[in-house]
């Protein structure tokens, strides 16, 4: 029954959608039938009167789109202006039990062709120019973040490599860090294995010397501080333990007195 219903709908918005407004259809169509979602969208655009069970009601306004994926059909009911900010409703295509079209939509009253131009709301070209130098510009950032992440080292490497990059420009060489292309540093990254790429280029190496000095002082600094914290947590921990009572059973309980 409810299957015959969703047919005759169905019917219905395909006459309209030729061109006989409000739904209307002769008994030469008869035997035309078509499933309803087919039905519905090629009625987007047109205002329309749709009836819902099991919960039966009745919603009227301009079918904003029709989905066969989801299954969904939106309407506006605002005023059947889809150009305008409106009310849409969501509504299951199988709880449809008829629909009606009370005007076709304003592109089907002169012919049967459609366009993107006709589209409400109008839709526009994208720009894919813009959307390929996005997707570039994304991509390098990420290979770019991964260039920077050494590969086999210790976060103090880690660290090291992110000091100087934040100042100079830095790249991994395996796990050599090269500083401005004119500085090397080595494992274990010490002050004193710091070596020039250019003989003679004292002044860059003197630069790089000095920050690294500065950066293994910070490190130095944070790993007291991380070590001390851990010790006085250490502390308290044991502090509070100290003050329980002492246990009145097993390995630990003191037994009862011997002897006199």
């Amino acid at each position: 029954m409810a299957d015959g219903k969703r047919q005759s709908g169905g019917v219905k918005a395909a006459a309209a959608a030729q061109g006989v407004a409000g739904g209307t259809t002769s008994q030469g169509m008869a035997g035309t039938m078509v499933p309803l979602e087919v039905a519905l969208s090629g009625a987007i655009g047109a205002r329309v009167r749709i009836s819902t069970s099991p919960v039966a009601s009745t919603i009227e306004g301009t079918l904003f789109t029709a989905c066969p994926i989801t299954n969904l059909v939106a309407i506006n009911t605002a005023d059947g202006k889809q150009g305008q900010a409106g009310d849409y409703h969501i509504i299951p295509i199988p709880r449809i039990q008829s629909f009606q079209i009370v005007s076709l939509a304003p592109s089907s009253q002169n012919n049967d062709t459609h366009s993107f131009a006709d589209a409400v709301p109008s839709l526009h070209a994208l720009d894919i120019r813009a959307l390929k130098a996005r997707e570039a510009s994304a991509v390098a950032k990420l290979q770019e973040n991964e260039a920077r992440r050494g590969k086999g080292v210790t976060r103090e490497a880690q660290d090291i490599f992110d000091a100087f990059s934040r100042t100079m420009p830095t790249r991994w060489d395996g796990a050599t860090i090269i500083v401005a292309d004119a500085v090397a540093i080595p494992l274990p990254y010490r002050v004193d294995d710091c070596r020039p790429l250019v003989a003679g280029d004292t002044a860059a190496l003197t630069r790089v010397r000095k920050v690294l000095e500065m950066e293994r002082k910070k490190i130095e600094l944070r790993n007291a501080s991380a070590t001390i914290g851990t010790t006085n947590a250490f502390a308290r921990s044991a502090k509070g333990n100290s003050g329980n009572p002492p246990p009145t059973s097993g390995p630990g309980a003191a037994g009862p007195r011997k002897g006199g």
